[in-house]
């Protein structure tokens, strides 16, 4: 298991090189973040050229990367403007734990990260529980009793949720739970951030804020992913082992918890391996909507402004992240399915 753990790990340091490539070549075509810097004011071609010197965007894109991935402690910057470098000026490395500063903020990209991050780890993980506990419950119940009404009931739901844009979701849930209940005298829920600031952060303020954008993400989650179990466990039900077992005289209920849920939780395992890094990107519908403050958010917010640090550090992110989730989801087969050995 170590053996393979380690081996994973060192095929993934040339597979980060290339996204990291591929990216960092993408972000050159979402503008020119110089003309952004001004707002509604563009600077003038002269501090235009002299920013561009400073944040080192004068160089070639092979160079850019080069500073972008280990650093350059040498490069002169000209702080003033008159063509005279006077100063050394250190510029980040990824390698060395620095992701550099924001070109509009001027903050640290980690340190911004850092904020965001566990407001979208909250959220995300709120919704990603409910989905999986909620996927298998109705899943399996629809395998069990296969085109009974409830089975049929849940099959026309779930072709509803799964076929509805979570924007149009997102809007229609404010306006049932927070605009028509406000209008009707009831108690209504809160549509954007997460607290009042006349009330504060408490954690019922978060809880009653959470409930809209966690409703958003796991409805249509939760409609696709229990048709998944649904026809996992029927494919596995339909097995000559399950019919032995069931020969044999074991319980219903025996014979699904040992020996269908294991061979039918694989495949839905897999899918739940990819689904969770993308949780660090949060969602970016979702967050713009309720005005959550989180990964989604952010990167949206800064891809409007062609913010290089800050994009390339949210991706790089991810694909860290899908790297080493997808290691985990391959020693979980090995603890579901004891037939499948790593080594």
């Amino acid at each position: 298991m170590t053996n393979y753990i380690l081996r994973r790990l060192a095929q993934a340091i040339p597979q980060l090189f290339i996204i990291s490539v591929i990216l960092f070549a993408l972000m050159q075509a979402f503008g020119d973040p110089i003309a952004m810097l001004g707002g509604r004011i563009p600077p003038r071609p002269e501090d235009k050229e002299r920013l561009r010197r400073q944040m080192g965007l004068d160089q070639p894109i092979y160079m850019q990367y080069v500073t972008w991935l280990v650093g350059n402690d040498w490069q002169k910057i000209d702080m003033d403007g008159d063509g005279v470098p006077e100063t050394y000026g250190k510029r980040a490395g990824i390698l060395r734990g620095d992701w550099g500063n924001s070109l509009v903020t001027r903050q640290p990209v980690l340190k911004m990260i850092g904020e965001r991050l566990p407001n979208t780890l909250l959220l995300m993980l709120t919704a990603e529980i409910i989905i999986i506990i909620l996927s298998l419950a109705l899943g399996l119940y629809s395998a069990l009793r296969p085109y009974s009404l409830f089975d049929n009931i849940a099959t026309g739901l779930s072709f509803i949720g799964y076929s509805m844009p979570v924007f149009w979701l997102a809007l229609s849930l404010m306006y049932i739970f927070a605009v028509n209940f406000r209008r009707w005298g009831l108690p209504y829920l809160p549509t954007v951030g997460m607290y009042d600031p006349a009330v504060g952060k408490t954690s019922f303020e978060l809880f009653k804020h959470m409930i809209l954008p966690v409703t958003t993400l796991s409805i249509i989650s939760i409609a696709g992913y229990s048709r998944f179990v649904r026809s996992s466990v029927l494919e596995v039900l339909g097995q000559d082992y399950i019919r032995t077992a069931r020969a044999k005289g074991l319980r219903s209920m025996i014979v699904v918890r040992r020996h269908a849920l294991p061979n039918a939780a694989l495949p839905f395992i897999t899918v739940i391996g990819l689904d969770i890094p993308f949780l660090l990107a949060g969602a970016v519908v979702t967050e713009r909507i309720f005005a959550w403050p989180g990964m989604g958010r952010l990167f949206i917010d800064h891809t409007e402004r062609a913010d290089f640090p800050v994009l390339m550090g949210i991706l790089m992110l991810i694909a860290l992240a899908v790297v080493i989730f997808q290691i985990i989801t391959d020693v979980v087969y090995s603890f579901v399915d004891p037939r499948i050995r790593l080594e």
